[in-house]
């Protein structure tokens, strides 16, 4: 009977999904164990091989869990809001819901073709009404709270309210905006709502501010940090500027001691602890004022080096900090304007990497040093930003390379305050061996006692204080798409008021247009019907906009990681229409126990997600703090990408200087571009050069002459027109797109050969691999247990197809270890096993386990061959092996462990048959095979208990019919004895 791969996975997803045979349960008396996996966003492309492997992962360790007993939750659902789907609309009119609907269909299809043991029964999908009317009502509870640092936490915002109306807000210590007026109850009492709002506003977690953003104008959108790659968008490549908008930002500072002291009780990933300790970026020093000349102004910094304050030189502000315009001297105001612009074109990613370009404007305006009274030149820098610390640094050159680097090209003075430094040809920044000089009441005192006292002299002069600071920063939450969860809140009197908990979901309208108002507004003010009554409590038309009754709706919807903050604890309770999940649920499924995904989200759904965990652990709503104990980032499958190499070429015309860049469709092979790398002009390269200057009627020689330029362009090409020996089709490749059609190849035995590299799979480097091709051909099961045993799981590995046929075999030498005979029919034992087999098979045990629970899945699919191997060898058919040896091998492969299952008679499934239990003493050697050797000959083994003394060793070997043949009745001279290694006879 032959391994039909394909019928037997139909079947078995088939019998999985009528019977629900992964669906947990919320009451159960077992362990419960939450395995999850970081839901994906349904992308039009689908899955390629590299996208299963966490989930193989996962699914093998709650395959695992479920064996040992263990209640698993192992739900998956579709982070389903996006970008992708929302520009598809605007370039072809179709909504982004149908967009969205479509590629889940081909992502479930996709994953229950490879086998996974999810609990569908739980899916969610971030663009659901039904699931983002509790990220709406997350983000109320946020906007109905406020940090309260004397508690430490979140607390109710009617707690704050009720301190205003007794107290005022001189004595409350929380987390809000800068310069809040302070205000006596009774000024409380008196002021408008609005007022009142406006105060509230700048105390609530999350809130409407003018925020410095970065800006894609050719998305429409407002982008996070981490959406922006080198400085453009990271969906199209687009640039991103910054600019001043009114945006809602979630206060994320105020948990940023918190979140930090978190990492030390989660296992997660170093490298991914360490990246979110640098985002938070905790720093001690001090903050110090000082004042701008001729100006009611006054400029604060944050310093780690308060003891360098006699060392400033000049002060440098962000070019967008709000002060630089009241400041700037009428002389200056060109310069400095000009210097705004140009940075507002870079991203503060890009900013914060570049440490080679020195540029900066001076304002012509001069701040007071606190001590001395001189005064401080005042620039602008880039590499200052508004919105880390205060947007604001004292520079001193004599101590930081940057300021050095700064004021040595603006050529300002770099007093040294160094003892004993020389600062000539760079700055000092070893602060543990510093000693102040130059500095008046801090000379001779080393780093540690200078800071102290600059500290203390500050605060007594009223100019700073001690202050610990954080490079976190508040998290803008508004972005400016359609396809993205609408905020439940509508404008009275222009103040932000919200939707009751009975009203909500607020659905998205329908728009005519996706991209943004001739007015500039987001998306949203394309609709019709997007007005909030208040006095029936819904949704109307924008006409009935009256501001006394009907008042207009937010416009902005929330960033992507607003649905995936949250989904983790909804899984528990996913159907619950009444409240996010029930106290029972959550209190029986507490935490996740396995989280896994990419460490690309460290800064940011890993982080938002933690925040909004312990916002709602303050509230009471969640019973843990942290909300995933155990992180592991998988690696990555890279493809194979094939590269054509075409040139361009630079030209300058000796009479008028213009220069001609020719692209060229004429395509070289890698080693025609080695050649000219290597400095060596080949004659295909020569009669190109030929060519260009023949097309501009050039005359090569005294008046025209090569620019010395050729620049080599990459190009992508589909893996799927080059065969294994890197040929390209060329025929393919010319019909694959109208600029192809004319290429020139330059060929080598009559073909173009590709190069190749390794990359990241892709889609957009036509390098990958589809799992549906792989499925057909060698079956989910080889897929699964091929992408295990291409290396550890944390690390990345080349994906190579060829390389599939190894477990293949591998599952088809198992199946036929069940099936025996001359047709191969199924045949198994009832005999009891050798003491050979029994050996193979606890070993196997033993290793396959200790591999689970360390997740080093790879070594289990080699164990699992050779286990395979040994009981092939040893003619092993018992049913005490095989069939606890299909259990074993049920996590990894499951359709072929549950035909193996069913044909060994069981009639439910194999996927919570209890796991094999190990035992020792299958492993215990009790005799060992000695062998006998005559003068150092070896003639016969003879097995003797591993118990036997030397003595009897000696006198059963003496005994034996085989030793008394070699001797022929001769005496032995001597018999050498080593017990459980050798026997030898001398004579």
């Amino acid at each position: 009977m032959q391994y039909n791969f394909n019928e037997i996975e139909a079947k078995w997803q088939k019998y999985w999904a009528e019977n629900q045979t992964f669906k947990a349960e919320n009451d159960s008396e077992k362990e419960k164990f939450y395995v999850l996996d970081m839901f994906p966003y349904p992308s039009g492309a689908g899955l390629h091989v590299g996208h299963p492997l966490g989930y193989i992962a996962s699914d093998i360790y709650a395959r695992y869990k479920r064996h040992k007993g263990f209640n698993v939750l192992h739900p998956q659902g579709y982070d389903s809001f996006g970008l992708p789907a929302e520009q598809y609309a605007i370039q072809t009119g179709q909504h982004p819901a149908v967009t969205t609907a479509a590629n889940i269909k081909t992502y479930r299809r996709q994953l229950d073709q490879l086998g996974f043991s999810f609990d569908w029964s739980r899916e969610v999908r971030t663009s659901s009404p039904e699931y983002y009317k509790w990220t709406q009502w997350i983000f109320i509870q946020i906007f109905n709270s406020w940090y309260n640092k004397d508690t430490d936490k979140a607390e109710d915002i009617e707690t704050l309210i009720a301190k205003f109306s007794t107290d005022g807000n001189a004595n409350v210590n929380a987390v809000c905006d800068d310069d809040i007026a302070s205000f006596t109850a009774d000024e409380w009492t008196a002021f408008s709502d609005v007022k009142k709002q406006e105060i509230l506003l700048q105390y609530r977690l999350t809130y409407l501010a003018d925020t410095e953003v970065n800006w894609c104008p050719a998305l429409g959108t407002v982008l996070a940090n981490d959406e922006i790659v080198n400085g453009v968008s990271e969906r199209g490549g687009h640039p991103v500027v910054r600019k001043k908008m009114t945006q809602w930002s979630m206060r994320i500072s105020a948990y940023a001691q918190r979140l930090l002291d978190g990492l030390e009780k989660i296992d997660w990933p170093q490298p991914l602890k360490d990246s979110q300790t640098n985002w938070i970026g905790r720093s001690q020093g001090a903050s110090a004022v000082f004042n701008v000349k001729g100006h009611d102004e006054k400029i604060e910094v944050f310093t780690t080096r308060p003891d360098t304050i006699f060392g400033v030189s000049f002060m440098t502000l962000a070019p967008e900090h709000e002060m630089v315009s009241r400041i700037t001297t009428t002389d200056q105001k060109a310069e400095v304007e000009a210097y705004i612009e140009a940075t507002a074109k870079r991203s503060e990613r890009d900013r914060m990497a570049d440490v080679k370009t020195i540029s900066g404007a001076f304002t012509g305006a001069y701040a007071e040093h606190p001590f001395t009274k001189e005064p401080i030149p005042i620039w602008i820098g880039d590499y200052v930003l508004a919105g880390y610390g205060t947007g604001a640094v004292m520079s001193v050159p004599c101590g930081d390379q940057r300021d050095y680097d700064f004021a040595k090209h603006f050529e300002i003075d770099i007093p040294n305050i160094l003892e004993g430094v020389d600062i000539s040809e760079e700055a000092y920044a070893d602060k543990d061996k510093t000693v102040i000089a130059n500095s008046d009441f801090l000379n001779g005192l080393p780093y540690k006692k200078a800071m102290k006292l600059a500290i203390y002299e500050l605060e007594k002069i009223g100019h700073g204080e001690g202050k610990i600071n954080y490079r976190l920063r508040d998290a803008v939450f508004s972005r400016q798409r359609y396809w993205g969860e609408p905020f439940p809140v509508y404008y009275v009197d222009g103040m932000p008021q919200m939707i009751a908990k009975e009203y909500l979901p607020i659905a998205l309208p329908e728009v005519e247009k996706y991209l943004p108002t001739e007015t500039g507004e987001p998306p949203l003010g394309n609709a019709e019907v997007w007005a909030w009554c208040s006095k029936e409590n819904k949704v109307v038309s924008n006409d009935k906009i009256d501001n006394e009754t009907v008042f207009p709706l937010e416009l902005n919807t929330m960033p992507g990681w607003a649905g995936s903050s949250q989904y983790f604890n909804r899984y528990m309770d996913p159907h619950n229409s009444e409240s996010i999940f029930s106290e029972k649920a959550i209190n029986y499924w507490q935490d996740v126990d396995l989280y896994i995904g990419g460490s690309e989200h460290a800064t940011g759904h890993l982080l938002y997600s933690r925040f909004w965990q312990k916002f709602m652990f303050d509230k009471g709503l969640v019973p843990k703090d942290e909300f995933a104990k155990k992180l592991i980032n998988q690696g990555m499958i890279t493809g194979t990408s094939a590269f054509m190499y075409s040139l361009s070429i630079e030209l300058r015309d000796g009479e008028s200087s213009t220069l001609y860049t020719e692209p060229t469709f004429c395509y070289f092979t890698k080693s025609l571009i080695d050649k000219l790398q290597n400095k060596v002009i080949d004659i295909q390269v020569q009669k190109e050069i030929d060519r260009v200057v023949d097309k501009y009627k050039l005359k090569w020689g005294e008046k025209t002459y090569w620019n010395k330029n050729i620049n080599i362009h990459k190009t992508h090409v589909d893996i799927s027109m080059v065969n294994s020996s890197n040929q390209l089709n060329e025929e393919a490749f010319r019909n694959w797109r109208p600029e192809n059609k004319d290429a020139v190849f330059i060929v080598e035995d009559g073909n173009y050969y590709v190069g190749r590299e390794v990359e990241k799979m892709s889609k957009s480097k036509y390098n990958v691999v589809n799992p549906d091709a792989i499925c057909e051909e060698y079956g989910a099961d080889s897929l699964r247990l091929y992408e295990m045993f291409l290396g550890p799981l944390e690390q990345s590995k080349p994906w190579n197809t060829a390389g599939i046929t190894g477990t293949h075999s591998f599952l088809k030498k198992l199946w036929r270890q069940f099936h025996t005979g001359e047709n191969a029919s199924f045949l198994v034992s009832e005999e009891e096993p050798t003491k050979e087999s029994w050996k193979t098979f606890h070993k196997t045990i033993k290793k396959v386990e200790e591999d689970i629970e360390n997740f080093s899945f790879n070594t289990s699919v080699s164990t699992f061959m050779i286990c395979v191997n040994e009981l092939s060898s040893q003619k092993c058919y018992s049913r005490k092996v095989l069939e606890p040896l299909a259990i074993l091998v049920s996590p990894y492969a499951p359709h072929i462990a549950e035909e193996l299952w069913s044909k060994l008679g069981h009639t439910e499934s194999i996927a919570t048959a209890p796991f094999p239990k190990f035992e020792g003493k299958y492993l215990v050697e009790s005799s060992k095979e000695y062998p006998i050797s005559f003068n150092g000959k070896m003639k016969f083994t003879l097995e003797l208990s591993l118990d036997l003394s030397k003595e009897e060793i000696e006198a059963a070997v003496m005994a034996n019919e085989k030793t008394q043949q070699q001797l022929q009745g001769r005496e032995p001279k001597k018999v050498i004895v080593v017990p459980g290694k050798i026997v030898n006879i001398v004579g």
